[in-house]
């Protein structure tokens, strides 16, 4: 398992290099978040964490998924930092034996890094700045698992 919360993009074939090679392997998945812009005025996002205690969440969160979905290889890439509409802003890759357990654990890992991670998220628009709230339905969103 690798879990990196940075500034930089990342390169998606780069991150994947090596990933889900285990023996036992038969599925991978991967899921890239982009960041996007529904009014059609945000002109950047500030993400903030605290370093450490971020990539200790986020690590807990993966040897959960580890778990229960008895993966072979689980990867976490989440920036911080200033990100205007289109960057990349995350990246969860899992393997298992099986392609149910690489996707349920994959969304699993999307649920709770959307709620459970600690990033604090601003967007910054042409009318001013707002700190983003937490969202019911990424609250429902993790009472399926």
């Amino acid at each position: 398992m690798r879990v990196s919360v940075q500034a930089e993009d990342f390169d998606l074939s780069g991150a994947l290099d090596g990933f889900g090679t285990a023996p036992g392997t038969g599925a991978s998945v991967t899921f890239t978040g982009l960041v996007r812009d529904d009014g059609g005025d945000l002109l950047h996002m500030e993400i903030e964490h605290y370093p450490g205690m971020c990539e200790a969440a986020i690590a807990k969160i993966g040897e959960e998924a580890m778990a229960r979905w008895s993966l072979t290889d689980c990867l976490v890439i989440h920036r911080h930092g200033r990100l205007r509409p289109g960057d990349r802003i995350m990246m969860v890759a899992t393997a298992a034996r099986h392609r149910a357990e690489a996707f349920a654990a994959a969304e699993f890992l999307m649920d709770y890094l959307k709620s459970r991670a600690p990033f604090w998220k601003k967007e910054v628009t042409r009318n001013g700045a707002d700190w983003v709230a937490a969202k019911e339905t990424d609250e429902n969103a993790l009472k399926r698992w």
